[in-house]
């Protein structure tokens, strides 16, 4: 619904104080009201925070036109005003634009001497409608400004009604394609200026914060739109394989052991198996398996080692005292364990130890800490984490939260929206990290949870980033060993995954191979070539109507789909090139769904369209749809023919002439 109308939300309980408390840094971080934020992000949805919000949102996003940017210009009668909404755009994160040569020569010939000269435009208090309407049209002529807030204070120089016509004259003549806001202050005097601007489809406000906050929403909306309508960058080949043998021997023990607390070498196991680099970790039952593990990992070229503490019933280590950097020889290593076993012992006294861990101690001396997580929401399922990361990482409390499934947009979203991003960028003698790699990770850590619902709690803390990439140094896992997969997909995601247990190689009746598989985001950069291929009929017996470009829009409305009442098989070619795709938008209670195929035209008669529509059936049957239905045009024989020898019922149209309607029962009558 975001995609087609503004969605604005209010939600109460955001205090910290509600969020319910959980034994790991991600869940401890995870409150209940931050994961709404999320969910809300991510559905295009715009929230706010007062109930009055809801009505300013309202009156800017349908009588505002959409704003093409942040930048925003303030004209005023009103010095002390201006500089009201100058501190409310400040607080709010918004832009004072900048304006050029041009308009503040055209400014100057129409404003007195004593004008402000910068913006805020100050017209001067006994401005009358021919000095707003010029100022107004010099702004909004400047291609440095996105929109503009014209105010009033009123006087007993000059009408604040007269003012506001030329405002709205001034809009109507030059504000094509940007917003004008209008605050007229004042009760008594504001009240025609407002009707007027009520009638005119103006939004208006009744003080300066009221009015930026309604050029926020502008803003806030727009980039909510551009957020939904972007296409990802296609991940490389093999960069989301996971090794499901490795991930099962990785749980393994746990459940076994009917424990829900992986250790920290299965948890390492777990990570790797999902192509998450981690450091080499050894496993050491008594302090002299650690001198012994210590000397050999020395001996293969390591500086120095980490010994851990290696306990089912500590969560975190560094806690008790439950672990020693920079050691560097075996004999300090065999010290160290000693040393942590007996303060572990005063400290934990319940605690059994199974051993300890020795790990080569990476240095990289410019590399940030990072946190990744995930945890589990009672209301959205599973929730991502990123933020900066270490032993204060609930005292710095640095963090972005995202619902999976994550792409690499999605995931360099959630870096952008945390403080240290900035340090990652680079400063000073330090490199940039390779955000690629730490965006690559969530993605990767995402399609884990994805495939295995056993996952509740995951935190990789620290994972070092610099310019040479990513390395987990620590995890730590829960699990629910009785969660499984429910029909092939996570059943307590609350965005559905990528199926990708419907991708699969075939091949056509001439040997030719193809490959089936539902349609992906970055899909949209296959398109253009393909309807390039597409005879000017084609599209019109697909589309009932002649198409001559796709819009990105539309384009992203084919390609994002949410794979639960929508789906959509594309055939790609051994080339890489899109041959043909099929799709089907079901009902909310999945009763009835409505399929389309459409072909290239160089490729009819190949099998392409069969290929399609048989997998289309087989999903819908899967899903339970109990019948797919479809409007075809009479001319359109092939597509009949092709319905009628599938099982199709073929019946003229009742509201459709020259169309046919085609229905197949995939389940039996009740």
């Amino acid at each position: 619904a975001a995609r087609a109308k503004p969605v604005v939300a209010i939600k109460s309980g955001r205090s910290q104080a509600a969020a319910k408390a959980a034994a790991s840094h991600t869940g401890a971080l995870a409150g209940v009201d931050a994961v709404y934020d999320a969910a809300f992000r991510r559905a295009g949805i715009l929230r706010v925070t007062e109930l009055e919000d809801l009505f300013d949102a309202a009156e800017a996003l349908t009588r505002g036109r959409p704003a093409g940017g942040d930048r925003l210009a303030i004209v005023t009668n009103g010095g002390g005003a201006g500089v009201l909404a100058v501190d409310a755009l400040d607080d709010a994160g918004g832009r004072l634009a900048e304006l050029g040569a041009e308009t503040l020569a055209a400014l100057d010939a129409a404003l007195p001497a004593t004008w402000s000269r910068r913006n805020p435009v100050d017209v001067i208090g006994d401005a009358g409608p021919d000095r707003y309407e010029a100022a107004m049209a010099a702004v909004l002529a400047d291609a440095g400004v996105d929109a503009v807030l014209a105010m009033n204070c009123p006087t007993a120089l000059a009408s604040s009604t007269d003012a506001a016509e030329a405002v709205i004259r001034a809009a109507d003549a030059h504000a094509a394609d940007k917003p004008v806001l209008a605050c007229w202050l004042g009760d008594a005097a504001a009240a025609g200026a407002r009707a007027r601007f009520a009638q005119t489809g103006r939004p208006s406000f009744a003080n300066p914060a009221d009015a930026v906050r309604g050029f926020g929403f502008l803003t806030g909306h727009r980039k909510a739109q551009a957020a939904l309508m972007r296409a990802p960058p296609s991940l490389p080949d093999g960069d989301l394989a996971l090794d499901h043998a490795a991930v099962r021997a990785a749980l393994a023990p746990a459940e076994k052991a009917g424990r829900t607390l992986l250790t920290e070498p299965e948890a390492k196991a777990l990570l790797a198996a999902a192509g998450v680099p981690v450091g080499r970790t050894e496993v050491a039952a008594d302090a002299d398996a650690v001198a012994e593990l210590g000397a050999r990992i020395l001996a293969d070229g390591a500086e120095a080692l980490v010994v851990k503490v290696l306990s089912e019933d500590i969560s975190h280590k560094s806690d008790v005292g439950g672990v020693r950097l920079n050691l560097a020889t075996a004999a300090e290593a065999k010290a160290a364990a000693e040393a942590m076993r007996d303060q572990i012992a005063r400290r934990a006294p319940d605690a059994r130890l199974q051993g300890f861990t020795v790990q080569e101690m990476i240095r990289r001396p410019h590399a940030h800490e990072l946190i990744l997580g995930l945890s589990d929401d009672r209301v959205f399922g599973p929730v991502m984490l990123f933020g900066a990361g270490g032993t204060s990482v609930e005292v710095v409390d640095d963090k972005a939260l995202a619902l999976p499934p994550l792409d690499l947009l999605l995931a360099r979203d959630m870096i952008d929206r945390t403080r240290i991003a900035r340090l990652l960028a680079g400063y000073r003698d330090r490199a940039a990290v390779d955000l690629d790699a730490v965006a690559l990770t969530l993605v990767k850590l995402s399609h884990l949870a994805a495939e295995t619902p056993q996952l509740m709690e995951i935190d990789i803390n620290p994972l070092l980033a610099d310019a040479d990439g990513v390395v987990a140094l620590d995890a730590r896992v829960v699990v629910d060993h009785g969660a499984r997969l429910e029909r092939g997909r996570h059943p307590r995601f609350v965005v559905r995954p990528y199926p990708s247990a419907w991708d699969r190689d075939a091949a056509l009746p001439d040997g030719s191979p193809v490959r089936l598989r539902p349609v992906r985001p970055d899909d949209e950069a296959l398109y253009d070539a393909f309807f390039a291929k597409l005879a000017p009929e084609d599209v019109r017996l697909r589309l009932f109507a002649p198409l001559k470009s796709l819009s990105c829009a539309f384009r992203a409305r084919l390609t994002q789909i949410d794979y639960a009442r929508a789906m959509a098989f594309v055939a790609v070619g051994g080339d890489g090139a899109l041959l043909g795709v099929s799709r089907l938008i079901a009902d909310p209670d999945l009763a009835r769904a409505e399929y389309a195929v459409i072909v290239r035209s160089d490729l009819k008669g190949r099998g392409v369209g069969w290929a399609l529509m048989t997998r289309l059936l087989d999903y819908a049957r899967a899903e339970g749809i109990g019948e797919v239905f479809g409007t075809v045009l009479k001319e359109n024989r092939t597509m009949l023919a092709m319905c009628a020898e599938l099982g199709f019922k073929v019946a003229p149209a009742a509201d459709e002439p020259g169309a046919m309607t085609v229905t197949a029962r995939l389940t039996p009558d009740v």
